[in-house]
């Protein structure tokens, strides 16, 4: 069984990303689960905190990324780049710096998400790169998954209504998932 875990990088309840995450927790292929964690409850970054201990919404969350088999992160875009929240959150993640590489280090990432204007989340991902190098990431170029007009593509309730959307969702999950399987298998 192939275990991933899904962050949003949004607090908000009515979020598109949340939304998308959601989605995908249903279309995954068969032998695959998908997870979802949230970054409510992480403190902004402060190193005076850090050295009291990390908090425990961060050591969870550390957790629960070096148990899983990949990560999916489902980002917004906030003024053409990462949200802050998201980012803060990883900085996070990332402390102590010794524990850098059992978290991180070589584990398939893959980056999807959703945004209200035209062009999904191009920027944002591409925000993403450099922090997901840094971090030694094995991050997955094989699929692309950016949803422009969000509004459009999920109903009320926050379900995904776009069949064509909902089609590419399962694709990207699909092969994202081989790429994880043959990360694993290859001893990562």
């Amino acid at each position: 069984m192939t275990k991933l875990l899904g962050i949003s990088g949004s607090l908000r309840r009515g979020s598109h990303n949340s939304a998308l995450l959601r989605a995908a927790t249903r279309l995954m292929p068969v032998e695959a689960t998908l997870e979802v964690a949230s970054i409510r409850g992480i403190p902004l970054y402060d190193y005076d905190v850090e050295v009291q201990g990390l908090p425990a919404a961060v050591s969870q969350l550390k957790e629960a990324i070096a148990a899983a088999d990949g990560v999916l992160l489902v980002t917004p875009e906030y003024n053409n780049s990462i949200p802050g929240v998201f980012k803060n959150a990883i900085d996070w993640l990332s402390r102590p710096s010794a524990d850098v590489k059992r978290v991180f280090g070589g584990r398939p990432f893959a980056l999807i998400g959703a945004s209200q204007g035209a062009f999904g989340t191009t920027l944002s991902q591409a925000a993403w790169l450099p922090v997901l190098r840094t971090l030694g990431t094995q991050a997955w170029w094989g699929g692309r998954l950016l949803v422009p007009r969000a509004a459009s593509v999920f109903d009320e309730s926050g379900a995904l209504k776009d069949a064509s959307v909902e089609d590419q969702l399962r694709q990207f999950l699909a092969g994202y998932v081989s790429f994880v399987r043959s990360s694993v298998r290859s001893g990562r």
